[in-house]
């Protein structure tokens, strides 16, 4: 009995080597580490109704469930209305591909539900988003960055194609001149509509983020983060660069149709090796490859200047002048 019951512990003990581990997001979720909570019953609960929530997570399922089955995953969805956490995760076991959906960021008063969307979009840009990912154990996943510039890019764009996101909550799309005059240069119809509703979501879940981390200037279209980064950013952009990502997602011309890739920047992306001026991930996280072309003389004094200067480089810089002539934001 003895040697039967070793052999039963050996067998269980490689079973369990064997099985596949599962990722977990060294940075915890859509959001930072925190210690929010907002209950079912909280008066602070000004978002969205369990309704609202499912219906969401209802539609994008819809969309992206047979997308994940032709990459031979099983999306799981964990509708967790009840929990009081202020964030959003996702992980990957063997062909699994999980979604932990709380109901306190839900019930945050910044969250609308084209809001919601976005963020169910973000961590579905984690498991399909391509490169640039994160290293090591998290190999799997798209970095913060890229799965913010993915929610609006591609996902939020399936999403408000499909007839059912037409009743969802959402800013009033004419709250901000500058996203629809861009939006309007680059699109027309249903996909000039669905490029503002991506880059208002955007804003809206900023102010999100502005209270999270106390800052005082709320972020704006007009505003970019003049920030460039010498490394890769694979963590949580600031505040103004999360909502620079997702305007430039939103208006980037290539189509939602056209694939990501995981081991090519350029693949149904916006990038300076491809010509584009529109729709660029931002330099404020982003590290373009050493082929990417230079920067214009313009942008290169800006980019130049000390961080201390980096506020008049922007003021002085006769490309950012330009375009504040013409009234909208070509990114970096």
């Amino acid at each position: 009995m003895r040697r039967v019951a070793l052999m039963i512990c050996s067998a269980a003990l490689f079973a369990l080597l064997l099985a596949p581990q599962t990722p977990v997001l060294s940075d915890g979720g859509f959001l930072p580490e925190n210690d929010w909570k907002i209950p079912v019953d909280s008066k602070d609960a000004k978002g969205l109704t369990q309704a609202q929530f499912n219906q969401v997570l209802d539609g994008i399922a819809a969309v992206y469930r047979p997308i994940i089955q032709a990459r031979g995953g099983v999306m799981e969805i964990n509708r967790k209305w009840d929990d009081p956490t202020v964030n959003a995760s996702t992980s990957r076991i063997g062909n699994r591909y999980i979604f932990n959906m709380y109901g306190g960021l839900a019930r945050h008063a910044a969250i609308t539900q084209d809001g919601f969307a976005l963020v169910m979009c973000h961590e579905l840009g984690h498991q399909l988003g391509g490169v640039p990912k994160y290293g090591g154990y998290n190999s799997w996943a798209s970095n913060e960055g890229q799965s913010d510039y993915f929610a609006n890019l591609k996902c939020l764009r399936k999403v408000f194609a499909s007839g059912m996101s037409l009743s969802f909550t959402r800013p009033a799309l004419d709250a901000d001149p500058l996203a629809a005059k861009v939006c309007a240069s680059q699109f027309s119809g249903s996909e000039r509509e669905a490029c503002v509703r991506g880059a208002m979501a955007g804003l809206s879940v900023g102010t999100l983020f502005q209270a999270l981390h106390g800052d005082s200037v709320a972020p704006r279209f007009d505003t970019p983060d003049p920030k460039v980064v010498a490394s890769m950013m694979d963590s949580h952009p600031p505040t103004q660069c999360r909502v620079d990502t997702y305007f430039q997602g939103s208006i980037c011309a290539k189509p939602a149709s056209q694939d990501v890739s995981d081991s090519s920047v350029d693949a149904g992306t916006c990038t300076r090796s491809q010509n584009f001026k529109l729709g660029l991930r931002p330099r404020c996280w982003y590290k373009p490859p050493a082929s990417e072309p230079a920067y214009p003389a313009a942008d290169a004094a800006r980019f130049g200047a000390p961080a201390s200067d980096s506020a008049e480089a922007l003021a002085k810089s006769g490309a950012f002048q330009s375009l504040s002539q013409a009234g909208l934001w070509q990114g970096l």
